[in-house]
């Protein structure tokens, strides 16, 4: 005989079920994905959607909208989306897309997402900055007058960077722009900079040991690396530099100094193009969308140095483009020239030719100058960026000429002294008292009668020197900042008594 279920027991049944629940309220709107390919998706239905909003896939994953037309939303899609199907209803979160914020991310490497990838555990962050942010205006900035010393004495002396700059690298491919940045990030140790160090499109290879080189100099302890490797999607090169600028900004906003290392723009400006091209946007010069200066131009504007009563931090932004064979005059290289506050501009044949780094000093400028030097580098560097410019000129025409008269050819011997000493080895940047040090010995002309070979060595050993024997005089130029009519007197007699003995 089949049992019976009374009506009792069904409505008891009801009754425990109604107490236990809980009730779920869901705002938002759904759309449907229409097509997917490449990681960008187009939808239909998210007719109330913003620029930047973030959606959300029925298998998790997230999406951003960037193109947002009268039908349909171009989407980017942010993680695996060979699981996303045509058919898929997509929900509208209301959030723009954002990144976590705080200090527990020094010393750590994440994805443009803020998700951890050295296997150190998750990264528990209260404050949400947006990726995409309007620049401060005119009057929350005031003038870039504080250096930021790069240790690198052809830089420091000749292009010099200040906080809240935008210096532009630029050269060709292994042409020493990468070493650049590293040696400025390794010099900041001792000087209370956050470092930021964005790798777009590189290879994992390739960022695995810049973290191990920034580890091994303990540079890691104030540096947070954002990687989107060459093995990631388009979306996520493409919005790796925002992420990286909206760590920036945090500290920035509490007053600190921040710099920020994108490497490089140009795989940022091909990820982009790549996601028009996929989007159907219209081409333009070199198949690049029309919009590829505003990619920039609001990425870098981010860069600056706030007036005191809005914090007085700063963001220093050093943009890396490669160049191919050379040409300046190519679309991205032109564009982001526009946009920065100058250039290092290194040269292939200089660094074939030993020149390290490779620094082309008559291309490169810093449109900030001495407001970002200080007094004694100025009084030390004052003729030599003009001098080594000659000094390349007049070179290549004395291959050429014959006799040479002996203005010209103490100019040559000098230019070619210059050049030797400014040389330095990766890994090792020097302080600024050093550097003034080294470049009055060679503009005061005491080392015209060393031969070139030997430069160098002197250079070197000069420095040893000081530092042993007068470690009171470095401790002086370091405090006082200009070089006094004693501290020069004593400067001279120094460099007298160690040539004697080399």
């Amino acid at each position: 005989m089949a049992q019976t279920i009374s009506s009792v027991d069904i409505t008891s049944d009801i009754v425990k079920k109604l107490k236990t629940y809980t009730t779920k309220v869901e705002v938002g709107f759904t759309g449907q994905v229409k097509t997917v390919a490449d990681g960008v998706a187009k939808i239909t239905g998210l007719t109330n959607i913003s620029y930047s909003e973030m959606v959300e896939f029925p298998n998790g994953v997230l999406g951003v909208a960037i193109n947002l037309e009268e039908d349909e939303v171009g989407v980017i899609i942010l993680g695996d989306y060979l699981g996303i199907h045509e058919g898929d209803l997509v929900k509208g979160t209301g959030r723009l897309l954002s990144i976590g914020v705080d200090d527990k991310l020094i010393g750590r490497v994440i994805d443009p997402l803020g998700s951890p990838l050295d296997g150190k555990g998750q990264i528990d962050t209260k404050t949400y900055y947006p990726i995409e942010k309007i620049a401060p205006g005119v009057v929350k900035r005031e003038p870039v007058n504080t250096p930021l010393q790069t240790g690198i004495v052809a830089i420091d002396s000749m292009i010099p960077i200040g906080r809240g700059q935008r210096e532009l690298i630029i050269g060709d491919r292994t042409s020493g722009k990468t070493a650049i940045a590293i040696d400025t990030i390794l010099n900041q140790k001792s000087e209370n900079v956050i470092c930021i160090y964005v790798a777009i499109g590189q290879k994992a290879s390739k960022i695995a040991q810049i973290i191990d080189i920034l580890g091994r100099h303990q540079a890691m302890d104030y540096t947070i690396v954002v990687a989107a490797n060459a093995s990631d999607s388009a979306a996520l090169q493409y919005i790796a530099p925002y992420t990286g600028c909206a760590i920036g900004e945090y500290f920035m906003d509490k007053g600190r100094d921040a710099l920020l290392i994108y490497d490089d723009l140009s795989k940022h400006a091909w990820a982009y193009r790549q996601i028009s091209l996929v989007l159907r946007r219209p081409s333009g010069r070199e198949a690049y969308p029309g919009d590829v200066f505003y990619l920039h131009s609001r990425l870098l504007e981010r860069a600056c140095k706030l007036a005191d009563k809005y914090g007085g931090g700063s963001l220093t932004a050093l943009p890396i483009i490669e160049t191919q064979a050379g040409d300046l005059s190519a679309y991205i290289p032109t564009n982001v020239i526009s946009i920065t506050d100058g250039q290092i501009y290194l040269e292939s044949d200089l660094f074939y030719a030993g020149v390290r780094p490779a620094i082309n000093v008559g291309l490169s400028v810093s449109r900030v100058g001495g407001a970002a030097q200080i007094k004694a580098m100025k009084q030390v560097a004052g003729r030599l960026r003009l001098d080594l410019a000659q000094y390349r000129s007049l070179a290549a025409f004395a291959q050429f000429a014959g006799d040479l008269d002996q203005a010209t050819r103490s100019q040559i011997e000098r230019g070619a002294r210059m050049v030797e000493l400014l040389k330095q080895k990766q890994f090792v940047p020097l302080p600024i008292p050093q550097q003034v040090m080294l470049i009055f010995a060679g503009t005061y002309g005491y080392l015209d009668d060393i031969s070139i070979p030997r430069i160098g060595e002197f250079g070197a050993k000069y420095l040893e020197y000081m530092e042993t024997v007068h470690g009171k005089l470095l401790k002086e130029i370091k405090k006082e900042g200009k070089l006094s009519e004693g501290t020069i007197d004593k400067l001279k007699k120094a460099v007298e008594d160690f040539k004697k003995n080399f």
